[in-house]
């Protein structure tokens, strides 16, 4: 993984200052993650990661290698010990545990919000703290919860780890087993949560170890909520779209080979990552000539729809040397942005979710939120090209694509891919 660009401020710099955050491994947390608001009374901050691919753009060989490191933890847990299964959680990590799952060569499956009418519900649980709470597995074809090995659990921060335990909980009374690992970019739990965390693992009757990249704990002062709804209002609003003249929407159908899955809700075992993969190459073989002469390409992943996107992210970098490519995606979470130096999201846009108009669905920062340009306000940095790849229909994306024009120089490319259906 990479540095962050030169010149480039501290991320968590504003909301530690405002909260009185303190961290216990400030330089290599600030390597990795930024700090936001949450508009939430009841919850303070948001840890805001700088490789995952989600709230701030960045290199796709950047998100690969954070699931790639996310592996390693996990082997170096287990040892000669093979996972039976790696399993992600909706939205936020769905990327980070197929990435994760790849490098392992293991199946994989994430949950998902996205149910699907005609396959059973296997399991469901909450995420206790999370603005939408439910999550659902839905494993089809030759992935299967029963299969013999540890389990391991993705997702991007543990801060409790109740949402792992709640799934360990629920899966363990059905198919239970010897062991799982829960595995994540940042472990942030402060050692009360660790005993926590300890106590109920125990109290469930089996093994629970944790893998991490980054082991830094966030210490938070009892005043916190007061805290930071006074930052919150005392913040500037968020960044305006830039000043440019929109750029254009261009529609790519029919891109994606027939028959190949798109995202793991399902569930994809190692050969199924491989022709997951080699789709997302021919897909960006297919866009390059296209986005020749481009000064900058964004490639946008919608919600659950990150590791494709990703992919296609990678092979375009490596067909278009020269060319700087980011990745990042949509999301269902809601933040308080803030146009500030040091601070993790800069802008917040809206637009009706494609896959329910009636659903809100937004992207924050679109451009990297701790860049520092000589020559204009941070607003007016955008890509070139803007390319969306989406599991929805072009006309129900087309809000979507208005909504994301001024952020393109050149074009909003819409990519429209299938849906992800379980195997026949």
């Amino acid at each position: 993984m990479t540095a962050p660009p030169t010149g480039a401020v501290d991320l968590g710099r504003t909301v530690s200052r405002l909260l009185d955050v303190r961290v216990s491994d400030p330089d290599r947390f600030a390597a990795l993650c930024g700090l936001a608001l949450r508009d939430n009374p009841r919850r303070a901050h948001l840890v805001v990661s700088r490789v995952l691919g989600k709230h701030v753009p960045v290199a796709p060989a950047d998100v690969l290698g954070a699931g790639a490191a996310v592996g390693d933890a996990v082997a170096a847990v287990l040892g000669g010990d093979v996972p039976g299964l790696v399993v992600g959680y909706c939205e936020t990590a769905t990327g980070l545990g197929h990435a994760a799952a790849a490098r392992l060569g293991a199946s994989y499956l994430h949950t998902t919000r996205r149910v699907h009418p005609r396959v059973p519900v296997a399991a469901a649980f909450a995420e206790e703290h999370s603005h939408a709470v439910a999550h659902a597995l839905q494993p089809a074809g030759d992935v299967d919860l029963a299969a013999p090995g540890p389990l391991v659990l993705v997702d991007d921060e543990l801060t409790s780890g109740r949402t792992a335990l709640n799934t360990v909980a629920e899966l363990h009374a059905r198919w239970p087993r010897e062991r799982y690992v829960v595995a994540t970019l940042l472990d942030a739990r402060t050692d009360a949560a660790r005993r926590a965390f300890a106590e109920r693992a125990a109290a469930l009757g089996v093994r629970v170890d944790v893998a991490a990249v980054l082991t830094s704990g966030l210490t938070l002062p009892a005043d916190v909520l007061e805290r930071a709804a006074a930052a919150r209002a005392g913040l500037p609003a968020p960044a305006p779209p830039p000043a440019g003249v929109p750029g254009g929407v261009r529609v790519h159908e029919g891109l994606w080979p027939a028959g190949v899955p798109t995202t793991a809700r399902h569930g994809l075992t190692a050969a199924g990552t491989a022709r997951l993969h080699a789709a997302a190459d021919a897909v960006a073989a297919a866009l390059a000539p296209v986005l020749a002469g481009s000064r900058g390409v964004l490639v946008l992943g919608t919600e659950e729809l990150m590791h494709a996107p990703t992919v296609v992210g990678a092979r375009l970098a490596d067909r278009l040397p020269g060319v700087p490519v980011t990745t990042q995606s949509t999301t269902r979470s809601p933040v308080h942005a803030a146009d500030h130096p040091g601070y993790a999201l800069r802008r917040s846009v809206a637009f009706p979710a494609p896959d329910d108009p009636a659903r809100t669905s937004r992207v924050h920062n679109l451009a990297d939120p701790a860049a520092v340009p000589a020559d204009r306000p941070w607003s007016d940095l955008r890509a070139d090209d803007v390319v969306v790849v989406a599991d929805a229909r072009a006309a129900d994306c087309a809000p979507m694509a208005q909504v994301l024009r001024p952020f393109a120089a050149r074009t909003v490319h819409l990519v429209t891919v299938p849906l992800a259906e379980p195997a026949p």
